[in-house]
């Protein structure tokens, strides 16, 4: 018989429903879970044991009373400690900043409690969420659970850790560089980045890039598409939102997939990066194999695989960098206490301090013009495939340096095809294809036209079968 943290996602949600396992008994087997493993992955910040089983037994006494069971009911989760939650410190991954209690839950957060999701606590992540790795300097730093001495990426690690090791049955994360789509595929999870306003959270204005939203890590493309339900499940208000797809539901829409006919996608292959120009940008022997496996399977269940010609701002290196840590110069940090930064925050704070309002603009207006003229070429195909990582997983303290400058380009060389995606506001998706024979993961990135997650979700399934069932069906 399976262990409760081996049942996917839904099983588990299933299995709630049905009453064939309480709230309580599945809260208290990942708590378990993270008393037993979190100690050697550093996964979580903080653990909410206690708020968390009072958040149980009020689900189960719900469904004893026969109330209508939410989407998410009973499902333990946790959240990167970059999110709000109620009566919970946030700390930012920062010894710079004070920690204290949230007053209230952050939209996202919210959102999933009102699903039904039980909160364990918050998990590991770098300062200010800046990196694609998830070390700082007020807790142990996050490891992959394929190999310790590595990292599981950032800046979701903790998350994404927790969930392959079986901690949390899925977690949400946020991605505005990179930061779902890497750890997934530094630990062998499906990660998912939705179209830009997909997923509710704070003003367009509080993120001036519009770079971040949230999205899913799970082991499941199910699983995935489940939690983007939840996820999604809010009202629009803002203008930059996503327009819901007709289907009802992702997880419906990607069951309903499985028995309709297969509709065969242009899809476009390409190793360029828009980092090219600016720094050598090499892929490992194990990133080939990793794209090539993807590339293979692509074709295998029925689409077809063409080179991409794809040419990109040679500009893009420093007007991404400029947007993208603007909002330093806005953190309340004060002049004694910036000793205590990691030095990459520290470089890149005291650079976005010097910079004039018309640097910012500029830089704006380069990424706004790049993104108009990628998401023209990548229109030629219906999906484009690119590596997800340009490295194996690295090791714990590889990207630390003294030197910040040196920092951020160790993380453009190792994902250097990530925040293009979040700087055009389209979706995108990383699944693995490759183990290596040290028990690595690597795998593809699958970027797709606007609002087209529904797409990658049944493609990624098809995948996921293709890899565990050895299905080969050519489609219609």
């Amino acid at each position: 018989m399976s262990e409760i943290h081996e049942l996917t996602a839904l099983q588990q949600r299933d299995a709630v429903a049905a009453g064939e396992l309480s709230a309580r008994e599945l809260t208290e087997h990942y708590l378990r879970r993270i008393e037993e493993l979190n100690p050697d992955l550093g996964s979580f910040i903080t653990v909410t044991a206690e708020s968390a089983m009072v958040e149980a037994a009020a689900a189960d006494e719900r469904q004893a009373a026969g109330e209508p069971l939410t989407l998410l009911h009973g499902l333990p989760l946790a959240h990167k400690d970059l999110t709000d939650v109620a009566g919970v410190r946030t700390t930012y991954g920062s010894a710079a900043v004070d920690h204290p209690l949230a007053d209230a839950d952050s939209p996202l957060v919210a959102l999933l409690r009102q699903a039904g999701a039980i909160s364990l606590g918050k998990t590991q992540v770098p300062e200010f969420g800046l990196s694609c790795y998830s070390e700082n300097l007020i807790a142990a730093p996050a490891r992959n659970p394929l190999d310790p001495a590595l990292s599981p990426g950032g800046s979701s690690g903790g998350s994404a850790a927790a969930v392959t090791a079986g901690m949390l049955p899925f977690a949400p994360g946020t991605d505005g560089g990179g930061s779902v789509r890497i750890p997934a595929s530094a630990t062998g999870l499906i990660g998912l980045k939705p179209n830009r306003g997909r997923v509710p959270g704070g003003s367009g204005q509080s993120d001036l890039g519009q770079f971040v939203v949230a999205g899913p890590l799970a082991r499941t493309t199910t699983d995935a598409a489940l939690l983007l339900d939840a996820m999604v499940d809010a009202p629009n208000f803002h203008a930059t939102s996503a327009a819901r797809e007709g289907h009802g539901t992702f997880l419906g829409a990607l069951l309903e997939s499985r028995n309709a006919g297969r509709t065969k996608l242009r899809i476009g292959l390409s190793t360029a990066s828009p980092f090219d120009s600016t720094m050598d940008i090499t892929l490992e022997e194990a990133a080939r194999t990793a794209l090539d496996s993807g590339e293979k399977a692509l074709t295998a269940i029925g689409h077809d695989v063409v080179e991409a010609e794809l040419r990109y701002d040679n500009r893009y290196h420093h007007a991404f960098q400029t947007v993208w840590t603007a909002g330093l110069s806005q953190a309340p940090i004060a002049s004694d206490r910036e000793a205590a930064l990691t030095p990459i925050t520290r470089t890149l704070r005291r650079r976005a301090l010097t910079r004039s309002a018309a640097d910012l603009a500029e830089a704006i207006g380069i990424l706004r013009t790049f993104e108009e003229d990628t998401i023209a070429q990548y229109a030629q195909c219906d999906l484009i495939l690119t590596p997800a990582m340009a490295m194996t997983p690295r090791p714990i303290g590889w990207y630390t340096t003294d030197d910040g400058d040196t920092d951020y380009v160790r993380q453009c060389q190792y994902t250097p095809y990530t925040s293009m995606v979040n700087v055009c506001g389209l979706p995108a998706l990383t699944i693995p294809t490759h183990t290596t024979p040290k028990g690595l993961s690597m795998g593809i990135q699958l970027i797709g036209r606007p609002s087209s997650e529904a797409t990658l979700l049944s493609v990624s399934a098809r995948l996921e079968r293709h890899f565990t069932e050895g299905i080969t069906t050519v489609q219609n």
